[in-house]
C-alpha cells in the first residue's frame, strides 16, 4: 500500500492484535488500562459487569461547545453519539458489545477533529487539533475520517503502542513551545485537560493547526501565535506531511512571545457582551425615535452602556477601522452600522477564538454571528486587552481590503467536460467612489509573500478592484490570484487557464507541493495610489489559511444546484450563443430581478453534508452592448445578497456601481436593463478559517 506514511508503516505491517498495557488507554485520571484490541467495552469485577466509560473534552483552545461527538468500534458501529456541553466536554457510555480500537470524531457545520483509543474499556480520549495530527498519522491515506474505515480490515494498525509512538513524535516536534509555556510533555489524547486556558489548553490557545488531506496524505502545518517583531515578520511554524519519514521540530519560542496570548474565557467575555448589547432594541442601544426604522448617526450617537463599553476607553470614537469610524451614514457605510439599524437585533456573537497577535499587541480573533432569521457569518475582528477585559480597538487602516484563501469548483453547466477546480487567494479592494460616483484609486500594487508584485484596478460597474493581467496593459474581471487550476475531469486536456481567458492565473501555476508549502499566516502588502498617481496609504494583511492545493479542494463537498434548476438554466442559456441569460425590456408586472429558484418557486440548491452552506448569491455579467462603448461588450458588472444558512433559493437585485454602470435601469424602480447579461451565479461561504469556498456556476460556453 503506497499511501501508507513510512513513520507507521511498521505498525500497518505488523498487524498488532495486542494493546500494550503500559500505555495510551485510560490515563490522565480517566480510569482504566486498555486491554487488547478486540476486547468489548464491559469489565468483569468478580461477576459484577461495570458499564465502560469514555469520556473527555473537545477543544481548539476554546472549547468545541454544541459539537456532535461519534464513537465508532472497530466493527465499524456507532457506539456513542452525544454532543458536548458548553465547557466541550462529554461522556458516552460504551455498549458490552464495543470492540477496540475506537475512533471519536467531533463535528460542528464544516469543522472536524478526530481522536483514538486502543481500548474498549472506557478512559479519556480528548478531541482536539493535536489528536487529529495523530489520527491522520495513523491513517493510511492521511485523511483522519479514513482511520473508522481502515481498523474495521486492520484494527491492530491502531494500538496503545502505535498511539504513543504518534503521541511521542507530536511532543517532540512542539517541545520548544512546551518549554516557552514552562510545561513538561503532555498526553494530548488521555491526558487531564480543560478549556480553561491552563495546561494543555494553554498548548492549544498557543498555537493554529491545519490538517488538509489531498487524497493521498494529509499536508500538516503548526503556527506557533507568537507576537511579532513587526506585521510583516513571518510566522513561527512547521509544515510537513504525513508521508514524511520525519516530523521537524518547532523552532525556539520565547516565553516573553507568548505573553498576550488570552484565556478562552477572556475571549468568550468579549463576545457575551457583543450580545447583550445587540440584544437591547435599536433606540436603546443609539439615539433613535423608534425601535423600526434605521438611522445614521455616529460615535456619539451610541448610548447604551453595554455598547459604548464594548469599545477602547469606554468610547466608540477611538473605533477606527478600513476608513470607518463608528457610525452610518445613508449609504450604510460606517464600522458597526449595525448598532443603527433594527434588523441586528438580537444578533449573537460566538464562538469567538484568538487566531494571532498583532505586533502593537492587538489581538486578532475569529468568530460567528447569528441573527434572528437564521443569517451566519464567520468573521475576525480586533480586539486589544485593556486590564484583562478585551475591548474592540479596529485595524487603524484607511481603507477596506483583505486577503482571503480562495478554494473554487466552476460547473459549466453548457460545457461541463471544462468544468474546474481553482485555487489562490481573493485581494479584495474595496472599488470606493467619491461624490461622483469615480473611483478614488488609480491603481493598488499588491506585493504577495513571494516578493512578486501585482497591480490591481478600478473597473466600473464593479464592487472591487481587479488584477491585471501579467502584460500590465489587460484588466482582468477578477480579483483572484489564481496560483491553480485543473479540470474536475482528469480525462480533459490542458489547463482552465487556456480556456478561462478572463480570469488571472499566475504566470508559472503552482504545483500542490508548493502550496502545500505554503505558510498559513502569509503577511502581504498593498500599497493605494489615488487618481494622481500618488502613494497614499500602505496596510498589511496577515492571512488565517493558506490556499488549499487543487488535491485538497478535489476532497471538499461543495454545495450544488438541484436537477431542476440546472434542467432549466440550461434551457434558457442554450439559447445565446455565448450562454449568457438576457434581459428584456423592464417591466412593472414581471421586474427584471434575478429570482434564483427553481420553476415552482422550488429549491436551487442543495448543501450535502459535509459541505458549507452558501451565505452570499452573487450573479455576474455584462451591461448591455455598446452601453459604455458604441460597438463593444458591456462593462463588467456584480451584484450579491446574503442568504441564510438554511435558505435554497434568492433573489438578488439591481444595484450601479458608479456613474458609468450602465447594467440596471429605474423606469420603475431599480431592475435589470434590456440587454443586460448575466453568464455566472456564484454560491458563497466562509468558513472559520476565513478560508472562501466558492461554487460558481457557469452559463457561457467553452470551445
Amino acid at each position: 500500500m503506497t499511501s501508507i506514511s513510512p513513520k507507521i508503516r511498521a505498525g500497518w505491517a505488523a498487524a498488532l492484535v495486542l494493546s500494550l498495557a503500559a500505555c495510551g488507554g485510560g490515563g490522565g485520571g480517566g480510569g482504566g488500562f486498555p486491554t487488547a484490541a478486540g476486547s468489548t467495552g464491559s469489565t468483569d469485577t468478580g461477576g459484577t459487569t461495570t458499564a465502560a466509560k469514555l469520556s473527555g473534552v473537545a477543544a481548539t483552545g476554546a472549547a468545541f461547545s454544541g459539537a456532535t461527538i461519534t464513537v465508532v468500534d472497530q466493527t465499524g458501529s456507532t457506539v456513542c453519539t452525544t454532543q458536548t456541553d458548553s465547557a466541550g466536554a462529554y461522556a458516552c457510555t460504551l455498549p458490552a458489545t464495543t470492540k477496540a480500537p475506537l475512533v471519536i470524531k467531533a463535528v460542528r457545520d464544516d469543522q472536524a477533529f478526530y481522536s483514538t483509543t486502543a481500548s474498549a474499556a472506557g478512559g479519556t480520549a480528548n478531541v482536539t487539533p493535536l489528536t487529529t495530527i495523530i489520527v491522520a498519522e495513523l491513517s493510511p491515506d492521511g485523511n483522519p475520517a479514513s482511520l473508522a474505515g481502515a481498523i474495521q480490515t486492520n484494527p491492530g494498525a491502531v494500538t496503545a503502542e502505535t498511539i504513543k509512538k504518534q503521541t511521542d513524535e507530536l511532543v517532540a516536534a512542539i517541545t520548544p513551545l512546551l518549554s516557552a509555556l514552562g510545561l513538561a510533555a503532555i498526553d494530548p489524547i488521555s491526558g487531564s485537560f480543560a478549556a480553561d486556558g491552563t495546561g494543555q489548553d494553554k498548548v492549544l490557545d498557543s498555537i493554529s493547526v491545519s490538517v488538509l488531506p489531498d487524497g493521498t496524505a494529509a499536508n500538516i502545518e503548526i503556527t506557533v501565535k507568537a507576537t511579532p517583531a513587526d506585521d510583516g515578520s513571518a510566522p513561527l511554524s512547521i509544515s510537513y506531511s504525513t508521508s514524511s519519514a520525519i516530523t521537524p521540530v518547532l523552532p525556539t519560542v520565547t516565553a516573553s512571545a507568548l505573553t498576550n496570548t488570552p484565556s478562552p474565557a477572556t475571549v468568550a467575555d468579549l463576545f457575551t457582551r457583543l450580545t447583550a448589547c445587540y440584544a437591547l432594541p435599536l433606540s436603546q442601544r443609539v439615539n433613535a425615535p423608534n425601535d423600526t426604522a434605521a438611522v445614521t448617526g455616529g460615535p456619539a450617537d451610541v448610548i447604551a452602556p453595554a455598547c459604548r463599553t464594548l469599545f477602547v476607553g469606554d468610547d466608540p470614537s477611538t473605533y477606527y477601522n478600513n476608513g470607518n469610524t463608528v457610525g452610518r451614514t445613508a449609504s450604510n457605510r460606517g464600522a458597526f452600522n449595525s448598532l443603527f439599524r433594527p434588523g441586528p437585533t438580537g444578533l449573537v456573537w460566538d464562538r469567538g477564538n484568538f487566531e494571532f497577535v498583532r505586533a502593537n499587541g492587538d489581538l486578532v480573533l475569529s468568530y460567528r454571528w447569528t441573527d434572528t432569521a437564521g443569517n451566519a457569518d464567520n468573521d475576525t475582528i480586533i480586539a486589544r486587552n485593556v486590564g484583562g477585559t478585551l475591548k474592540l480597538a479596529g485595524n487603524g487602516n484607511d481603507h477596506s481590503a483583505s486577503v482571503r484563501p480562495f478554494s473554487e469548483h466552476r460547473d459549466l453547466i453548457n460545457t461541463p467536460n471544462f468544468n474546474s477546480y481553482t485555487t489562490g487567494y481573493n485581494i479584495n479592494i474595496d472599488n470606493k467612489t467619491d461624490g461622483s460616483g469615480n473611483p478614488i484609486f488609480s491603481k493598488v500594487l499588491v506585493t504577495a509573500p513571494d516578493g512578486v508584485v501585482r497591480t490591481f484596478v478600478p473597473q466600473s460597474g464593479l464592487s472591487y478592484l481587479v488584477v491585471m493581467k501579467d502584460d500590465g496593459v489587460t484588466p482582468s474581471g477578477s480579483p483572484i490570484v489564481r496560483l491553480a487550476g485543473a479540470y474536475q475531469n482528469t480525462a480533459t486536456a490542458g489547463n482552465p487557464a487556456d480556456k478561462e481567458l478572463g480570469l488571472y492565473f499566475v504566470g508559472t501555476q503552482y504545483t500542490d507541493a508548493q502550496i502545500a508549502a505554503l505558510q498559513n499566516q502569509s503577511v502581504w502588502t498593498l500599497e493605494f495610489f489615488d487618481t494622481s498617481n500618488a502613494s497614499v496609504a500602505t496596510q498589511k494583511y496577515r492571512t488565517l489559511a493558506r490556499a488549499q492545493s487543487v488535491a485538497e479542494i478535489r476532497q471538499l463537498t461543495f454545495a450544488n444546484i438541484t436537477a431542476t434548476m440546472r434542467a432549466g438554466l440550461l434551457a434558457e442559456t442554450d439559447i445565446a450563443t455565448d450562454g449568457a441569460s438576457i434581459y428584456g425590456a423592464p417591466s412593472q408586472n414581471d421586474p427584471n430581478n434575478v429570482d434564483f429558484s427553481a420553476d415552482g418557486q422550488l429549491d436551487a440548491w442543495t448543501v450535502p453534508q459535509g459541505a458549507l452552506a452558501p451565505t452570499s448569491l452573487a450573479v455576474y455579467g455584462r451591461a448591455p452592448f455598446g452601453s459604455t462603448t458604441a460597438g463593444q461588450p458591456g462593462a463588467r458588472f456584480n451584484d450579491s445578497t446574503g442568504v441564510a444558512s438554511s435558505a435554497r433559493k434568492a433573489m438578488v437585485f439591481c444595484s450601479t456601481q458608479g456613474s458609468s454602470d450602465k447594467h440596471c435601469d429605474n423606469t420603475f424602480g431599480q431592475q435589470y436593463a434590456e440587454g443586460t447579461s448575466i453568464n455566472t451565479v456564484e454560491l458563497w461561504a466562509r468558513n472559520a478559517r476565513q478560508v472562501e469556498i466558492s461554487k460558481k456556476i457557469g452559463f457561457y460556453k467553452l470551445q
